[in-house]
């Protein structure tokens, strides 16, 4: 309506283990029950008059869809940017499937199915995101999104700078443990290392003496996830095990006990640490568990009562970078461990590798077979897209059909013939909605994902509107996808970054959480439909609160969503007429409506550009009250004014109600609906106001509020202010000073 080329597409997230779970708890195939699933929401969108372009919709569970999704994953394979890898994985039982770092609570449990969550080492599927993250973190910054999300990702990325180095081994001083560290300058202050429990080198470092109690801990360590072995609850004294052995500090040339602990993760920089228990909380709580050594490093403040101290101060027990600050102590400490201990400057990152492996059925099929003669082959692109049977019997364990159904496991190597085997696994389901943005902006195209030409009209996408939980999930990984796209040549001269502007929305909770249907906690809108209509609900969805903000469900939401109905029914009732007072000549009562519909126009466009929703059907509500009480008046109501009155109110309800602003300018204006019309512009003369109300305060306290020209002079609101009876009472001396700031603050200082 304000003449710009909008694109609204819409699609279904369609795979997934929540899809898949609720066909195998129906009893139904996951294809047949998603069709219909889709089906029910597609009629209760289009019920509800959502615009979106049908004809660009995608679904990821689409062949079509499914081909160049695998086109991708080969691609990349092609690219290097896929591998396979032995891995410690997450593994959840109840959904019985890999997860990702990030699909796994703080406490440990399947975002999904609440089980507790275990470590198990398979061979599974990554893309390489790291070779990004310097790329990612940095781009963040010019997005325009809620500094909370670019908060989430730059913490999820975790940039560390620092030195990898060895600490030679004291048994023999040719090899070494490699450390890594962002203190450098703390070298002096080293008196013991850890190791992970899947360090290379623990078997060996292990005595006889200790293998026990190392093997114990080993067990226990790497039966947990990566959240629990890094939290910091439990006691360190049963976290840790000595191995035996020691290694020797570079700095001091003294040999330090070597130890496996649980929360040093063998994915994590080079899976083993230096312990400065003086400058680190954590290494700190070690060395006091297993009564270890503790050698301060930097000089505490006054009133500094104990515990590792992380701020900065002079360097002390240091030898050379004695007297330093913590700065320049980190450089000279890097350039003798360069020199002496094999150092290598390095930034390493907390983000992982992507694992996309899943071991469920429903999802894109992993386009790869597994030969003797040829090891892994891809399969080539005419024989895509690699679709699951729909003759498979869904086990109501979660355990995927495909590695047992022989039509689809066996198969021939498309390189030398022989017998070969698929890939059983399927892809995470945020591969899909990585790209599906750039499929919608061109469907049409065949043979390829998409026409870059094409999809170079429409990208990056101007605004993206999602929850909080996408911030390190869907757009890290969205992302990610577009930049290497770009890069390995399918996406040539698209924006690196597909989401310029970020929205995120509430929630209408019930019962205080999601709604969702797995839970049984759903409001279905259809019985609104079917009595207040679906203008109601939408009416409803935008008056009650702040788009941003979660609004709970209660008993008196039917109340609200009435209320909604019941100003449908006004307007309806005023635009047909009803019990109105319309007269030919024009009077000032007239002219001052006319400003409050130009002001309305004004108030209304300004609220919807503020993602201000609730305040846009408010200063409709306030509208509808001074048409309805001026155009029943006894005086008569321009039958002029009403008509201008009557298309503006129609023309701000089209975005909203629709339905009934459709059919009300049908009745009323032949020619092109509503919607077709262009958004009402306020007239700037109409909207000005040619009085403002003046705030006048004597020493700090209101004391009257005057009515005055909005182009009064200071010298003529000083003076008016001043004779003001409740001003003058209010003074209880002489005045010493006036300022005066026209045409809303007069303060006098008395």
């Amino acid at each position: 309506m304000r003449n710009f080329a909008v694109l609204s597409p819409i699609g279904f997230d369609s795979f997934g283990l929540p899809a898949e779970n609720a066909a195998i708890k129906a009893g139904s195939h996951p294809r047949l029950f998603t069709d219909a699933r889709i089906a029910e929401l597609t009629s209760s969108l289009q019920r509800l008059g959502a615009v979106y372009d049908w004809r660009r919709e995608v679904n990821s569970h689409d062949p079509t869809y499914m081909k160049y999704s695998q086109v991708i994953f080969l691609a990349f394979l092609k690219a290097g940017l896929a591998y396979r890898a032995m891995a410690p994985v997450n593994w959840c039982p109840g959904c019985a499937t890999v997860l990702a770092n990030e699909q796994v609570l703080a406490d440990g449990t399947c975002e999904r199915s609440g089980d507790l969550v275990e470590r198990r080492n398979l061979e599974q599927w990554f893309f390489r995101i790291t070779d990004y993250a310097e790329e990612l973190l940095n781009d963040v910054d010019a997005l325009e999104w809620p500094e909370r999300v670019k908060t989430m990702q730059r913490n999820w990325i975790g940039r560390s700078e620092g030195v990898e180095f060895e600490l030679a081994l004291a048994s023999d001083p040719t090899r070494g443990l490699r450390v890594f560290t962002t203190r450098p300058d703390t070298g002096f202050g080293v008196t013991y290392a850890v190791v992970a429990p899947e360090h290379p080198l623990l078997e060996e470092l292990t005595t006889d003496e200790q293998r026990a109690e190392v093997v114990t801990l080993v067990e226990r360590a790497l039966g947990e996830t990566e959240l629990e072995r890094t939290s910091s609850d439990g006691a360190l004294a049963k976290r840790g095990a000595f191995t035996g052995s020691y290694v020797v500090n570079p700095f001091t040339g003294e040999s330090v006990p070597v130890y496996v602990a649980d929360y040093v993760l063998g994915t994590y920089g080079t899976g083993a640490v230096m312990g400065v228990p003086a400058e680190d909380e954590r290494d700190y709580d070690f060395a006091t568990a297993y009564a270890l050594p503790i050698v301060r490093t930097v000089a505490t403040p006054e009133g500094f009562d104990g515990g590792a101290y992380t701020g900065d101060g002079a360097h002390i027990n240091s030898g050379f970078l004695d007297g330093l600050d913590v700065a320049a102590a980190k450089v000279a400490a890097a350039d003798f461990l360069v020199e002496h201990a094999k150092g290598v400057r390095k930034v390493n990152y907390r983000l992982r590798d992507w694992l996309v492996s899943r071991q469920r059925f429903w999802g894109c099929p992993i386009p790869v077979v597994y030969c003797e003669v040829d090891g892994i082959v891809p399969v080539p692109e005419d024989q895509l897209p690699i679709v699951a049977p729909d003759d498979v019997s869904m086990d109501k364990t979660g355990q995927s059909p495909l590695a047992t159904h022989e039509g689809f496991f066996r198969t021939t190597c498309p390189t030398c013939g022989r017998p070969a085997t698929r890939e059983t696994d399927t892809m995470d389901t945020f591969t899909d909605s990585s790209w599906y943005f750039l499929r919608m902006a061109d469907p049409f195209t065949e043979g390829v994902p998409f026409d870059p030409a094409e999809v170079a009209k429409w990208m990056p996408v101007d605004q993206y509107i999602g929850g909080i939980e996408h911030a390190i999930l869907h757009l890290l990984y969205a992302r990610f996808y577009v930049k290497a796209l770009i890069d390995i040549g399918l996406a040539p001269g698209l924006a690196r970054e597909p989401f310029a502007r970020l929205f995120t929305q509430g929630m209408i909770r019930l019962n205080g959480t999601k709604m969702s249907k797995s839970k049984g906690n759903l409001i279905a809108p259809e019985p609104f439909y079917d009595t207040v209509g679906a203008d109601s609900l939408r009416l409803f969805h935008l008056f009650v609160g702040p788009p941003a903000d979660d609004v709970d469900w209660t008993d008196q939401t039917s109340d609200v969503i009435d209320g909604c109905a019941r100003f449908i029914d006004r307007v309806y009732r005023l635009c047909e007429e009803d019990r109105l007072n319309l007269v030919d000549a024009t009077t000032p009562a007239d002219v001052a409506v006319r400003r409050d519909v130009h002001r309305t126009i004004e108030r209304v466009t300004d609220a919807m550009e503020r993602w201000s929703y609730n305040t846009a059907v408010a200063a409709l509500m306030e509208l509808l009250n001074t048409l309805s009480k001026w155009a029943r008046e006894d005086v008569g109501a321009s039958r002029e004014v009403f008509d201008e009155a009557r298309r503006t109110m129609l023309l701000l309800l089209a975005p909203m109600a629709p339905h009934v602003a459709a059919e009300l300018w049908e009745r009323h204006y032949p020619g092109p609906g509503v919607h077709q019309q262009p958004w009402p512009v306020a007239d700037p003369a109409l909207v000005a106001h040619e009085s403002v109300v003046m705030v006048v305060q004597v020493n700090g306290k209101v004391r009257a509020r005057l009515e005055v020209p909005v182009d009064i002079t200071e010298e003529a609101a000083s003076a008016l202010a001043l004779e003001d009876p409740a001003v003058i009472a209010a003074m209880k001396g002489p005045v010493t000073r006036v300022v005066s700031r026209p045409p809303r603050l007069v303060n006098i200082i008395a």
